[in-house]
């Protein structure tokens, strides 16, 4: 513990303290809450145990992290996908990318420029998402958004399991500050779930690979490079895997580099060449805009095993139809800074790790932007001819290695799943934390890639004399100026004597900041407040929990009143082809033949009039009773 002379400012606001929840044993489920797509996992328990990826209800293992608002309804995952070009100003995606953040950061506004739907300044500078909803103005933050989709994952998996799900272990992209942890851990408190371990997708990946390591009885020491490139993020870690311990070395990349960034440079391409080819602007036409965007998409998956794609979209604008040609050569040249740029942040965490690449056992590829080619080669080559493991499936690692996670919190790790026994995770901060000192110096704590759960304690000597009250504002990042840093918010103690304190820094398993400050010459431990205007408060929490649960309520209602809308005609047509069957039909009379037709045929086509969104359940189960005492007499008659 060192002591250092410090110039504390008075504090002038207030803010929450943060408290750590207790863990309870019960079901739990892992959740990759991706940037384009999500995906939920569960361990089942056994001699070895299985992990299993939860379909969703279109069969896909994948979701899309994506929500829609329609004058009738909202629609969360392959539901709001499918309609997002005929409702691109109402459909939301890339949440993830706003979750945490500042509307004045950079790369948000930069994003704003991809988005059809509008995001505004709100309270302490939050971004928040504007929609037209059942004919209303709606405004949520990207957390809420977020909580819908952990929410609908909620869903698909207590359909597959069978029973409610309370407890989940989210991932977050490795390099997420402490802002943006905190607020995706609200979005799962959001979606009524307890948050047991916010975890480092990379490490995740690890996890999942660590135990194919095991079920495969491999035994010794493995240094493994994850390389992981998703839709939205990037992230690199390097691992130690040693029996069941995973260890996390290093970790390095970008929260803002992935295949949308990928999307956004084809799409930037296009759009010139339309504009240059027609005169026509499609900056101003969202619905233009988002054809032209699935299409580049689409083309650049197809250039994961083809060379050369076509992007052929009708009527794009004024009814002018657009094709294009993107070669794969194209395309690398259009997007080779991106693939470098991942390269360098390689070379990087391989550099804090102090390890050299010829001492890395395997390169373990996670993300679906891994299977771009041009990529695979760059990394191969920057390993000197390394083969890349594929044994992980690069969508579903990360969802695999949070489940195993949740399966061990949940206390699996006992003699029913002996797989488990002893499998144990280490992580690391990835970024340095400290405080401003000397007007402006940063002043580290905790450095970067101090390993998890973690305490640090620094001594500072007050300068001012008289002074009863002091304020540390709290800086993560690697720049010596605490200006160059990403700001967290202040730490106020009250009451001190003019002598030194004590400021401990605890960091606990989700990667999560807790701060405390103690007086020296009296012992005097005060209250230690966080604030972090850019999360939510306890009141925001409680209101878009409440919201939360009123959408739940809404979507069920609208489901019971579908569901009775689909009864009634699964009913009449039912009838229908009973009295067509020769064998039946000869048994009954004109008059019952004619009158149960009469009736059928009223109902399906009342049914096919009569909207599910504004008629009640019970009245459809009313005109199902009419019919119903029209057909029984009849059916008894008959000895149905």
């Amino acid at each position: 513990m060192e002591e250092t002379v410090m110039d504390f400012p008075n504090p002038t606001e207030n803010g929450f303290q943060v408290k750590f929840e207790k863990k309870e044993e019960t079901l739990a489920i892992g959740i990759d809450l991706g940037t384009t797509y999500s995906c939920v996992a569960l361990y089942r328990h056994g001699a070895y145990g299985n992990v299993e990826i939860i379909q969703n209800e279109q069969g896909n293992r994948i979701t899309p992290s994506c929500v829609a608002f329609t004058s009738t309804e909202r629609l969360v995952g392959e539901g709001a996908f499918n309609q997002i070009i005929r409702n691109p100003l109402n459909t939301i995606f890339d949440a993830k990318r706003l979750i945490g953040r500042r509307f004045s950061d950079t790369d948000v506004q930069n994003d704003m420029k991809h988005w059809p739907f509008q995001v505004v300044s709100g309270m302490y500078d939050k971004p928040i998402i504007v929609v037209e909803h059942m004919g209303k103005k709606k405004q949520f933050l990207a957390e809420e958004i977020s909580s819908m989709v952990i929410s609908k994952m909620k869903e698909t998996a207590e359909i597959y399991i069978g029973r409610s799900v309370e407890k989940v272990v989210v991932t977050v992209p490795a390099y997420f500050n402490d802002a943006q942890r905190r607020t995706t851990k609200d979005a799962g408190t959001i979606a009524g779930l307890t948050v047991m371990r916010i975890i480092n997708e990379p490490t995740a990946a690890a996890i999942a690979y660590g135990l194919l390591l095991k079920e495969r009885e491999v035994v010794g020491k493995k240094t493994v490079f994850v390389f992981d490139f998703g839709g939205g993020t990037f992230d690199v870690s390097l691992l130690k895997i040693d029996s069941g311990t995973v260890e996390v070395k290093a970790t390095g990349g970008d929260t803002h580099l992935g295949g949308e960034d990928i999307n956004n440079i084809l799409v930037n391409h296009f759009v010139k060449e339309f504009k240059r080819k027609y005169g026509k602007d499609l900056d101003k036409d969202s619905r233009g805009f988002r054809r032209m965007r699935s299409a580049c998409e689409k083309a650049k998956r197809n250039l994961s095993f083809s060379t050369l794609a076509v992007i052929d979209i009708d009527s794009v604008q004024d009814g002018v139809d657009f094709e294009g040609k993107l070669s794969r050569a194209l395309f690398e040249d259009l997007c080779m800074h991106l693939f470098e740029k991942c390269i360098d942040h390689v070379s990087r965490c391989l550099i804090d790790a102090k390890i050299k690449k010829n001492k890395v056992d395997e390169v373990v590829l996670v993300g679906g932007s891994t299977r771009i080619p041009k990529v695979q080669q760059l990394l191969r080559e920057f390993f000197d001819g390394k083969e890349l493991c594929c044994s992980l499936h690069p969508d579903e690692a990360v969802a695999c290695g949070a489940a195993i996670q949740a399966a061990m919190l949940c206390g699996s790790s006992s003699d029913e799943c002996p797989i488990l026994k002893d499998f144990v995770v280490k992580d690391v901060t990835p970024l340095s934390l400290g405080i401003s000192y000397n007007k402006g110096v940063m002043s580290v704590i905790v450095p970067r890639h101090t390993p998890i759960p973690t305490m640090k304690i620094q001594s500072y000597t007050i300068a001012s004399d008289y002074q009863t009250s002091v304020s540390v504002p709290v800086y993560e990042g690697e720049r010596s100026m605490v200006c160059d840093n990403n700001f967290l918010g202040n730490f106020i103690l009250d009451g001190i004597t003019p002598a030194f304190i004590h400021v401990t820094f605890n960091i606990n398993e989700d990667g999560l900041l807790n701060v405390t400050a103690m007086d020296e010459s009296c012992g005097f431990q005060a209250g230690m407040t966080f604030t972090n205007d850019s999360n939510s408060s306890q009141e925001e929490i409680d209101k878009m929990v409440g919201d939360a649960v009123i959408y739940r309520n809404q979507d069920m209602e609208k489901k019971k009143k579908a569901d009775a809308k689909s009864g009634l005609a699964t009913y009449a047509y039912k009838i229908r082809n009973t009295i067509r069957n020769v064998d039946i039909g000869c048994k009954l009379m004109s008059s019952e033949r004619k009158a149960v037709e009469v009736a059928v045929l009223d109902v399906l086509k009342w049914s096919d009039v009569t909207s599910s969104v504004t008629t009640e359940a019970h009245i459809f189960d009313m005109e199902k009773t009419k019919l119903e005492n029209i057909w029984n007499p009849i059916k008894a008659k008959l000895g149905l």
